[in-house]
């Protein structure tokens, strides 16, 4: 399979030959058909070159000038004009090469032979013999060839949408709270200054942090578990920065350890710390709630607010959360939010069709 993938490839690359491999493959095919005649093979190639000649320059006149530059330029008048003059010539031109150079050359005089001009002006055998001969064959090379530019501008389609999914994952996936990066490295400095024994675990918690994000969420889908792990450290370095008044209570239930979109967990909690604990000034309480099996994956995370807290648009980490499902998983999720009196509360569901 992979020789013919090769060949594919080598020909969707090099114009010239798949053009010669097309016309060749044509005239080579009028060989079996002249030989049960009785004709001799170089008989046969004489002859059907002088109807493939006029098939070729018909081809190509409608390939390269009459459809790019006036059928796609809506110049229909011209086109129209063009195309019914194309459609007397090259016929005309297929009989007086038939009649004046194959016949000329195989045949043994004297022969009674039609002269020029009652070539030019028999329009019945022009249009019923030598129109469908012509023209058969040159709309067999424009479909070839627009079917070919359509395959190829499908395939350039898909791989610049393929670069733009990528590129637009990779930025969503580097959203990372730079806030959350400074206020735990600050926190971090404060402990080191007070020679507190947590200093060390929440460098670990840090780096770990670190690593997953940049190195274990390439793909676009990555192990639940992880994740879970990565909200687990992500909690613990954002509780440093509050006293005994936030509460973060975390349930995960997961029955099995399925793949799903990386970082969409954390970036829902980071929200949560945000709106929730860094805005309300009483006793801020989170609530994370995650369940699993083989056949459904659904996420809860509540936060509290302030009784002042104003509705606007949606948040813009739920804008990029619901990109970043798109992309990776369209139409496989159920993301919404709910908005009560004293709490903001948003569930993901993702189907079980996702990871196929």
């Amino acid at each position: 399979m992979d020789y013919r993938k090769n060949i594919s490839d080598f020909l969707l690359r090099h114009r010239l030959f798949r053009h010669l491999l097309f016309w060749l493959v044509i005239l080579l095919t009028y060989i079996p058909l002249g030989m049960l005649e009785g004709d001799t093979i170089p008989v046969i190639i004489l002859m059907n070159s002088c109807i493939h000649i006029p098939q070729i320059m018909a081809a190509y006149f409608f390939a390269y000038f009459v459809i790019p530059k006036f059928v796609f330029k809506k110049r229909y008048v011209v086109a129209v004009v063009l195309s019914l003059l194309a459609l007397y010539l090259f016929p005309m031109l297929a009989r007086i090469l038939t009649v004046h150079v194959g016949e000329e050359l195989v045949r043994q005089k004297p022969f009674a032979q039609e002269s020029i001009y009652e070539i030019v002006t028999d329009l019945g055998k022009l249009c019923f013999n030598y129109v469908p001969v012509v023209y058969t064959v040159s709309f067999q090379f424009l479909f070839v060839k627009y079917f070919l530019d359509y395959k190829r501008t499908k395939d350039k389609e898909i791989l610049l949408s393929k670069e733009k999914t990528e590129a637009e994952l990779k930025t969503l996936k580097a959203q990372l709270n730079p806030h959350f990066l400074f206020n735990t490295l600050n926190n971090i400095y404060s402990l080191s200054l007070d020679n507190s024994p947590k200093t060390p675990l929440a460098i670990g918690k840090l780096s770990e942090i670190l690593d997953h994000v940049l190195y274990k969420c390439n793909d676009d889908l990555v192990s639940l578990s992880n994740e879970i792990n990565l909200l687990r450290n992500y909690i613990e370095l954002e509780k440093l920065r509050y006293d005994e008044r936030l509460e973060v209570n975390l349930e995960a239930n997961v029955e099995k350890d399925i793949q799903i979109p990386p970082l969409v967990l954390l970036s829902l909690v980071e929200n949560a710390f945000k709106h929730g604990a860094g805005e309300d000034s009483g006793s801020p309480k989170i609530k994370i709630a995650i369940w699993s099996n083989s056949r459904n994956f659904k996420a809860e995370i509540s936060n509290t607010i302030a009784n002042d807290y104003v509705v606007q648009e949606e948040r813009i980490g739920l804008s990029n959360i619901r990109k970043q499902l798109d992309l990776v998983c369209p139409g496989c999720y159920n993301l919404e939010t709910e908005l009560s009196p004293g709490l903001f509360k948003v569930t993901l569901a993702i189907h079980p069709n996702h990871e196929n």
